[in-house]
This record gives C-alpha cells, sequence and structure tokens, in this order.
C-alpha cells in the first residue's frame, strides 16, 4: 500500500522528545517539511538533528510526540515509512569491493524491481547523476565525491517520495562538496522531497528552500534563507586608522545599529549587526564617523549570512533577532 505524502507536507512532528539517560537529544521539536520541497535541518553538533532524523527514518521511537512521513505515522506504520523514504547518512553505505553500476543494481534487486527494470533504472540514474564514466570501475577507486554521490543516487532507485540527507558532505573537500550540491539539486526536478540535515551554513543557503535552526533539541527560528538574514539586519564594517579610533568608531556603530559592536585592535575593525528596524546607510554612517574625528580607512555594510543569523538566534537574543513581519517564526 502506498499514499500520496500527506497534501501540503511531506514530513510533519509535534513535540518530539527523545532522552538517553541523564542526555536530553530532543526537547519538544516541531517541524513540517512543505511536500516537494528541499528543507534545511541546521545546527551545530550535539543540536540534535540526527537524532531527529533518526526517528523519522523509524530507526528511533520518540519518548514522547508524534511523527508522520509521507502520510505515515513512523512508529504505527512504520513499514510504510520505509517504503516511502530514502536514507543517506554522514558515511557512504556502498560497497567498495563492486562496482557502481553494480551496486545500484543489487538495491534494485534488494527491492523486488524485476531484473530488467533494475538493469535500466541504474543506468538511467548514472547517467542522470554523472556516474556513467566510473560506472563499471570498482568503488573503491572513487573520489570521495564520486562515492558520496553512489550513496545518495542508491536511496534513488526506488523513486522514494521523500529522501533525508544526513550531512552529506561531512569531511568532502570543495569540489566534493560542489559535487553533492549539484545531486542534490538534480532532485528538485524528479518531485523528491528532501530533508537536510547540515552544520554547514553555506550548505543550507544554496540549497535549501526553508530552514530550520535548532539548539539543544528544539526550534530557535524557521524561514527561508533570505529572510533568516534579513531580519538580522546588515552588517556594518569600519576599518579605522589607529587604534585610539577604536571607542569612538564602536560609539557610532552603537547609536545606528542599535546593536553591541565589535572591535578588533589588531585588524583595526569595528563591526556590528544592525538590529531590528535599523537602515544604516554608507552616506550617514561616514557622516557620524567624521563628525565623531574618526577617519575610516574603509566602511562597508555587508549582506548577513545564515552565520551570522545562528550566532544571532543562538546568543540568547533569538527573539530580538528576528523582526515582526519578516516572516521568520522565531521559537520560544
Amino acid at each position: 500500500m502506498t499514499r500520496e505524502p500527506g497534501g501540503r507536507w511531506a514530513v510533519q512532528a509535534e513535540g518530539l522528545v527523545k532522552k538517553y539517560g541523564k542526555s536530553t537529544a530532543l526537547d519538544g521539536l516541531d517541524l513540517a517539511v512543505p511536500t516537494g520541497s528541499i528543507y534545511g535541518l541546521l545546527g551545530p553538533n550535539g543540536a540534535g538533528k540526527t537524532t531527529a532524523v533518526r526517528i523519522l527514518a523509524t530507526l528511533a521511537a520518540p519518548d514522547r510526540g508524534t511523527a508522520t512521513v509521507a502520510g505515515f505515522d513512523t512508529v504505527k506504520e512504520a513499514a510504510q515509512v520505509r517504503r516511502s523514504i530514502g536514507l543517506a547518512g554522514q558515511h557512504a553505505a556502498v560497497d567498495e569491493g563492486i562496482t557502481g553500476r553494480d551496486n545500484l543494481h543489487l538495491v534494485g534487486r534488494f527491492h523486488h524491481l524485476g531484473g530488467r527494470e533494475a538493469r535500466r533504472r541504474t543506468a538511467e540514474l548514472l547517467e542522470r547523476f554523472g556516474l556513467a564514466e566510473v560506472g563499471d570501475r570498482l568503488v573503491r577507486t572513487y573520489s570521495g565525491g564520486q562515492r558520496r554521490r553512489l550513496d545518495l543516487v542508491a536511496c534513488l532507485v526506488t523513486r522514494p517520495p521523500v529522501l533525508f540527507l544526513d550531512e552529506p558532505t561531512t569531511g568532502l573537500d570543495p569540489r566534493s562538496r560542489g559535487e553533492i550540491w549539484d545531486a542534490v539539486r538534480e532532485l528538485t526536478g524528479t518531485g523528491t522531497t528532501v530533508l537536510l540535515t547540515t552544520q554547514y551554513l553555506d550548505e543550507a543557503d544554496r540549497l535549501a528552500d526553508q530552514v530550520l535552526v535548532i539548539g539543544r533539541g528544539r526550534a530557535i527560528a524557521e524561514g527561508p534563507p533570505e529572510r533568516l538574514k534579513a531580519s538580522i539586519g546588515a552588517r556594518v564594517e569600519v576599518a579605522v586608522g589607529s587604534a585610539a579610533e577604536l571607542p569612538d568608531a564602536r560609539r557610532v556603530l552603537a547609536e545606528l545599529t542599535g546593536g553591541e559592536p565589535e572591535a578588533d585592535p589588531d585588524a583595526l575593525l569595528v563591526s556590528a549587526v544592525a538590529g531590528p528596524g535599523r537602515e544604516v546607510s554608507l552616506p550617514a554612517l561616514v557622516r557620524e564617523l567624521d563628525a565623531a574625528g574618526v577617519a575610516a580607512r574603509d566602511v562597508a555594510l555587508r549582506t548577513p549570512t545564515l552565520d551570522d543569523v545562528f550566532l544571532a538566534l543562538t546568543s540568547g537574543n533569538a527573539a530580538a533577532g528576528a523582526a515582526a513581519g519578516t516572516g521568520v517564526e522565531v521559537a520560544a
């Protein structure tokens, strides 16, 4: 029996709690993943990302709370969930002693595809994800990126409606990470819903339609990357000519941004993130610095990154970090 992914939401979870002894991995986590999207679950090591994926993939049961994947309850309908998902963990789970083609063919046969269909699907996936040229080589000869791509492709042999990628680029070099990103983007054309966990903020920024920032097993904020970045305002940077000018530069930035400027005496640099509702223009910044007697060597307004968002949201000021009306939801 199959069921369409639950309408608007391919994955939903409410109040997930999971403890290991005295350690709390998840502390009431809620999430809702739109069907057909790439959804980023973002947080540092130990935030609860992998535990959440294990529960959603039926590899662990929550102590409290409920979850559905593709419309099926992860506890009561675990078998149906497993038939509806693909899972790529942090380490490639492919057989290095056989070829990439044989790996995919075996996966198809394990899932009861006929021999002809398994071969056809294998050839299709190798071609689509740029592995056709190495498909007949032993996997042990593959680069790290090729191995991870093959692992990802193996999850797609049965066309699952939902795919979980748990930190898929951990330990890869920049080129290999780019290869995986390209492969994940390819999935958007197949209708597959992707839940991506990552500790790399640039990865979430590049791939995810929606991001949920979590820490200590709880949701901190959720929204599209661009809205999350807009919610904390621009980063303002001022390079001064001498250390004696740092205090005045800090004062000017504090007044204009409403934030708490940081000073780097070695680089003679002061920076601050503009608070909610604060718009800082370069002409106004230059005028105020000049009035304060600060001879700035350089001034800049920089678009915030998800690194800035994460630092702002996990610094204890999450509520202040999201401006009303931005479309960013901040958890208490």
